[in-house]
């Protein structure tokens, strides 16, 4: 083997330059949750030195963090450290675009995202089949995957999606500069080059295969059966753990780990970190990082005192839990009509109803009760979720961790009747007393675009299915399909040629209400396009072959649709037809709306769930 360097390299420096990918490689795969973890971890690093008054020059003495050991060729080739540093471009570009909007000081950090020669962009990895989706990004924060092949490119366009939604709004104003300023000065990783990639690969099997560590997970396991005292429980034990962890990492690689944590959190953590500078991790972030310690700990707390209570540990708790978190993930990627909420508000990327859901489970529940809990409990998270959202209320991981963190402590194997009291009352979410208010003056904008197509799919949803008609609210939200469905304007995207003019007195205000919530459907996304610049006149009798929701824009609709009328004259919601469609239309529109939205996020559907 020649020459092996390795030094600390910061990411001001590491960015300056322009790496490749050998084909054989694999793809960027990246999940949500691992971007959920990198932006979590960066902000709360960024937050323990961060004070109002800093400025950019503050950032010199603030702390550094070490993101970990990449391995590069000396021609630049990446064998090690790819997800890390995909990840980061798209988190630079996702920084750059923010600031470009922003009132306040602007870092340039153009360089570290693409160089330009002869009109071409070249990003930080310099791979063709991804330039045009960085490059859309870069420049418009957005790119057509429809006809995308590539699952490398389908992924990074996913998860700059996923930093759009996750990263926190305190960091979005003020400290965004600073912010910017510590992630490029910094963050550190450990450079580690050599001449050849099959020195680069050599090195790279001996970090990887020598000396394998234990996973939290397995350390967890060696500790809990360490204390079982009988050969043949143990013995059971042990092949129950290895059964159920190779279950957890069917579909995904950390499925294991992330089940324990929820666990773990959801049942026994009584602290949280303060978001104060300077303050110590406490049950929550420590189960985060080194569970199998904290259990070691905190087994007092945990009542693991006897053999037996180890046995029982494993044996029927952990064997109960883990098969509800497959049950939970199962609802999640699968729409089950029993269990919609947990697709719902999986389909919003709310990754802490897991948690929240255990939460309120006891190990002794009977299966009816568990099943009734986690349909109450996803319910309530449904409506919770809609609440904020509705009131332009961020639901970010920031934004509500200790929100969450309290409601799982409050609800903490609580009986039904407890739980109804708890979700009836909201007496520890004042936000919540007035959930629905929001609406009147609800609209598409940066913020609520991302949950705009889900509010408008359940609305139709919930429309046809009450009408007898075979309605799919996965196909509704499913971005992946070749022709998916888009947000529908109703007006025209051309003020010149409107007939509101005499409403609107420029064009910006017109642009504006135009995206009233009132305004809005959905369609396939092929006929949103063709319609654009369409005229009510004409949109509406194309309307009459779409969904319902939109066929109910059409005199049509009211004809020969016996299931239709019966459902809104029994439900009282105020629909009619138009053969115009103007501003006070728009506006009584957005009233209908409300009323199919009281009907979807009812808090009286807490009661019917228990009493089934």
């Amino acid at each position: 083997m020649t020459k092996i360097t390795g030094n600390a390299i910061y990411v001001r420096a590491l960015f300056n330059n322009r790496y490749t990918v050998q084909y054989y490689q694999r793809e960027y795969n990246w999940e949500r949750k691992q971007i959920e973890e990198l932006i979590g971890d960066l902000t709360s690093e960024f937050l323990e030195f961060f004070e109002e008054r800093d400025t950019q020059r503050d950032v010199i003495k603030y702390g550094s963090y070490f993101l970990g050991p990449i391995i590069l060729t000396n021609s630049h080739t990446i064998i090690d450290g790819q997800q890390r540093l995909s990840s980061m471009t798209l988190l630079l570009i996702y920084l750059n675009n923010l600031q470009r909007n922003s009132a306040f000081p602007k870092v340039n950090i153009d360089n570290l995202i693409y160089s330009e020669m002869y009109g071409q962009k070249t990003f930080c990895i310099n791979v063709e089949e991804r330039e045009p989706c960085l490059a859309g990004l870069f420049e418009n924060g957005t790119y057509d995957i429809s006809q995308e092949r590539s699952e490398s490119v389908i992924n990074l366009f996913n998860r700059y999606k996923n930093i759009e939604e996750i990263y926190p709004d305190n960091l979005k104003k003020e400290a965004l500069p600073i912010f910017i300023e510590w992630l490029i000065n910094k963050i550190v990783f450990i450079e580690i080059r050599t001449d050849s990639e099959q020195d680069a690969h050599k090195v790279f099997v001996t970090m990887n295969d020598r000396g394998l560590r234990l996973t939290p997970t397995e350390m967890l396991k060696g500790f809990l059966l360490s204390e079982i005292n009988e050969n043949k429980k143990r013995n059971q034990a042990n092949d129950l753990w290895k059964q159920r962890v190779l279950e957890l990492k069917e579909d995904e690689k950390d499925g294991d780990t992330d089940f324990i944590k929820n666990w773990l959190r959801a049942q026994y953590a009584e602290s949280i970190r303060e978001g104060k500078k300077d303050s110590e991790n406490e049950d929550f972030e420590i189960i985060g990082t080194t569970f199998h310690k904290w259990v070691r700990e905190k087994r007092e707390l945990m009542r693991l005192e006897k053999s037996e209570d180890f046995e029982r540990f494993i044996l029927s708790d952990f064997k109960t839990f883990s098969n509800i978190y497959l049950r939970l993930r199962s609802y999640a990627s699968s729409f089950n009509s029993d269990y919609e909420y947990v697709y719902h508000n999986a389909d919003r990327g709310f990754t802490l109803q897991y948690q929240i859901i255990m939460a309120a489970i006891s190990p002794i529940d009977t299966t009816e009760v568990i099943n009734k809990k986690i349909k109450l409990v996803s319910c309530f998270i449904d409506q919770f979720i809609a609440t904020r959202v509705f009131n332009f209320r961020t639901v970010d991981y920031s934004s509500v961790r200790y929100t969450v963190f309290n409601l799982t402590k409050k609800i903490r194997r609580k009986s039904l009747t407890e739980l109804l009291e708890v979700f009836k009352e909201y007496q520890f979410l004042p936000d919540m007393k007035i959930p629905l208010e929001g609406i009147d003056k609800f609209y598409l904008n940066q913020y609520t675009k991302r949950y705009m197509l889900h509010i408008i799919s359940r609305m139709t949803y919930y429309l046809e299915t009450n009408c007898g008609i075979n309605s799919s609210f996965p196909n509704y939200v499913n971005r992946q399909q070749k022709n998916p469905y888009d947000i529908e304007h109703i007006w025209a995207d051309d003020f010149s040629r409107s007939t509101h003019q005499n409403d609107f007195i420029t064009e910006d205000e017109y642009r504006n209400f135009r995206n009233q919530f009132g305004g809005l459907l959905i369609l396939p996304k092929d006929k949103n396009r063709s319609f654009q610049d369409m005229e009510f006149g004409r949109k509406v009798i194309k309307y009459d072959s779409e969904n319902l929701l939109a066929r109910s824009l059409n005199a049509n609709c009211y004809v020969n649709n016996p299931s239709f009328l019966r459902f809104v004259q029994q439900e009282n919601l105020p629909f009619k037809p138009y053969s115009e469609f103007n501003k006070a239309d728009v506006i009584e529109r957005q009233k209908l709306y409300k009323e199919l939205c009281k009907k979807i996020w009812n808090k009286n559907l807490f009661e019917e769930i228990v009493n089934s």
